[in-house]
């Protein structure tokens, strides 16, 4: 069924979290009507309460909810929606989706679906480009690849964001991570198509915004640099592209076009290209709007989804697109930890306050709690300047000056990104974060975080006294330093702050040469070394012993901590051997052969957790004898959940997996050697004693009140 064009009235956007509200609020600005879809875990989720209507999508997973064709149709029908906006990922490059959108005779706010077709499955879309003469990578057969083809990229057919996409560099290592893509890519785009092409290793990502109208008209909205990418994910992006030649800029802006025009595009898309040198190769093409959209609207000055619109209810585009001005930076502030493989974390958001100059489109609001079923980006960080410098320096001190308590995030590694030479010079390609992550991860400067840690006993003190900024009832009696301990995260750095409470108010015991100045408001610790002053703001969430507290500092630096108890719990033990989960997730399957009682082989692969749309390989972390299995396929679990035990082989018996098919899989990922994109979640229990407890606060007398 065809829809002829008519405007827009009440619009349903079959998405959630930040897209879903971006969507949503260009809708508000143009008096059109919003319904919202939902998960169960998303009924109290941003996009869901600001929409005007909402519609329930049983269920958790993506595949039983926000995949569903036929529910969103549903829930489109029910609410008196008109028109579909599909944001991007889910259903956004089903071209059945689309085709049911306007069967049912709705607006649907994207390209036909001949051509999300025609470029939806990237294999195809090769086939096209080739065709209409646009340079590509020529795809490798993975069943006839050889040593001379390596290193190879698998990648999803269906889709992108970084899902079913594996680096293979031995020729062992294909089938399994042929295994793992495409499990990967049918759990993320409902389809297990996957191909292989060459993997340049120091290429840079450069995209091109396309915008087409029903008439004719095509639009390229200039470049972006999407190099810095972990996991095969873009973490910082860039409008326009730094350091392109002005010949290789135009021939990237002819074959976008030319790609749009070979498939009659309409709507907003974007043409992906590897660069080396001088050279572009093209990648995909994605017929949605992209996550890093933001930045072409800021240097266009448009608002993509407004256009969307208008070439859906088919008004014309003007001739040419407003010219550029400045530089735009977007930064993916995730609930991850760089430092421990990237692994996604889970938790309460207590707060969440972004510096004004800068532009979020965001997720989450204070009091969400971040989950395992989706993708754990929180938000995205945008600033605009005349200049590239300028740009990247906001947005490097609008993250710094980011209030921020919650799970654990890569605030403090954008903040470096954008801070480092190499960054800043221009031209850093998708290798960065492989090349630069050991330093860029390295542990911050210790007096720092021990004065953020005193600023925290301090906060705590004066709360525990009532508020009271001096001593109360000090008396002149001699008596022990008070302690409080902090465990900083996710270091899990122990600091152990000791003072007194004197005539004078708190004074440090392992600091002489720091003054705690008077209190001056609640919250708010100033403390002076070396003649310099200095503010703190402590923020405590939960009951003092085991609270979580943060901490931020002058120049923009934050610490989180956990108040550990002063009379600790017995802590039981763990049964040596004990393989525990690193992250919630779900099993998804385990390695062929696995059970208990067979040998297991240092570094082997046992199970695969999927967590926030990835999978997470958990290996042995020793070699032995499983005796114990307690999880399967589909079981959830939750972080510290006991995976496996693996216990010493017998004496007399020599260590040998090679029956059970583990000892081969060890050899094709041993402990030492890196894997791209699979994280390798050795989280064995210690073997000896529980760390011992912090040591108990000494009780002052009677006479001297306790702080």
């Amino acid at each position: 069924m065809t829809v002829t064009p008519r405007p827009v009235t009440r619009l349903l956007v079959a998405n959630r979290g930040e897209i879903a509200r971006r969507v949503q609020r260009t809708c508000r600005a143009l008096g059109i009507t919003t319904v919202a879809v939902h998960s169960d875990p998303d009924t109290h989720a941003p996009h869901a309460t600001e929409a005007d209507f909402a519609v329930r999508l049983p269920g958790s997973a993506p595949a039983d909810t926000y995949l569903r064709a036929d529910l969103v149709l549903d829930a489109a029908r029910a609410a008196g929606a008109d028109a579909v906006h599909p944001g991007y990922g889910f259903l956004s490059e089903n071209a059945a989706f689309a085709r049911a959108v306007t069967g049912a005779g709705l607006t649907w706010i994207g390209p036909p679906p001949e051509a999300i077709e025609a470029m939806a499955s990237k294999t195809r879309a090769k086939d096209l480009m080739a065709r209409a003469g646009v340079p590509l990578l020529a795809a490798v057969d993975p069943a006839e690849a050889t040593e001379k083809d390596l290193p190879l990229l698998l990648k999803a057919a269906a889709g992108g964001g970084g899902r079913g996409m594996r680096i293979v560099r031995d020729l062992a290592d294909l089938p399994g991570e042929l295994t793992a893509a495409r499990a990967e890519a049918r759990a993320a785009f409902g389809d297990d198509e996957v191909f292989a092409e060459p993997y340049l290793d120091r290429g840079r990502h450069v995209e091109v915004q396309i915008l087409a109208d029903l008439h004719g008209t095509v639009w390229v909205l200039g470049t972006r640099d999407c190099s810095l990418q972990r996991r095969h994910q873009k973490v910082i992006e860039e409008a326009p592209a730094p350091l392109l030649p002005p010949a290789l800029r135009t021939r990237l802006h002819r074959a976008a076009e030319a790609a749009a025009r070979a498939v009659a595009y309409t709507g907003a898309g974007t043409v992906e290209f590897l660069v080396e040198k001088d050279r572009a190769h093209f990648l995909e093409m994605n017929t949605r709007l992209q996550v890093e959209h933001p930045v072409t609207e800021a240097v266009h000055g448009v608002d993509l989804v407004a256009l969307q619109i208008a070439v859906a209810e088919g008004e014309p585009l003007p001739p040419a697109p407003p010219a550029p001005s400045g530089h735009a930076v977007e930064a993916r502030l995730y609930a991850e930890d760089p430092a421990d493989e990237w692994r996604p974390r889970t938790g309460r958001l207590h707060r969440f306050r972004v510096p004004g100059h800068l532009r979020t489109d965001s997720g989450v609001i204070d009091g969400d709690t971040i989950g395992v079923h989706y993708d754990p980006l929180l938000a995205k960080l945008v600033a605009h300047a005349p200049t590239r410098r300028a740009a990247l320096r906001a947005l490097a001190d609008g993250l710094a000056r980011t209030t921020l308590h919650g799970p654990v995030t890569n605030r403090d590694l954008l903040v470096r990104t954008l801070r480092h030479p190499e960054v800043v010079a221009g031209g850093a390609d998708t290798s960065f974060y492989g090349r630069r992550l050991a330093e860029l991860t390295a542990p911050g400067d210790a007096l720092a975080g021990e004065l953020a840690a005193l600023a925290a006993a301090v906060a705590q003190a004066r709360t525990a006294a009532g508020g009271r900024g001096g001593p109360g009832g000090w008396r002149n009696l001699p008596s022990a330093p008070a302690l409080r301990a902090y465990r900083a995260e996710p270091a899990g750095t122990v600091h152990e702050i000791r003072y007194r409470t004197t005539r004078d108010g708190i004074r440090p015991e392992d600091h002489p040469g720091v003054t705690v100045e008077p209190a001056s408001r609640p919250g708010t610790v100033h403390l002076t070394r070396e003649g310099v002053r200095r503010a703190y703001h402590v923020a405590v969430y939960g009951e003092e012993d085991g609270a979580e507290v943060y901490v931020d500092t002058p120049g923009g630096a934050s610490y989180a901590f956990t108040a550990l108890p002063r009379f600790p719990a017995p802590v039981a033990p763990t049964a040596p051997g004990s393989l525990l989960a690193p992250l919630p997730g779900t099993v998804v399957r385990l390695a062929e052969g696995l059970r208990e009682g067979a040998e297991v082989a240092e570094g082997a692969p046992l199970l695969w957790l999927e967590a926030m749309k990835m999978e997470h390989r958990v290996s042995a972390p020793r070699a032995g004898v499983l005796v114990r299995l307690p999880v399967g396929p589909g079981r959830q679990v939750e972080v510290g959940a006991l995976l496996a035990v693996i216990a010493d082989p017998p004496r007399d018996t020599p260590r040998d997996s090679s029956r059970d098919g583990l000892r081969d899989a060890s050899r094709q990922a041993p402990h030492d050697t890196p894997r791209d994109g699979l994280r390798d979640a050795r989280c064995q229990a210690p073997h000896d004693a529980p760390p011992a407890p912090v040591p108990e606060t000494p009780r002052p007398p009677k006479e001297d009140p306790a702080p």
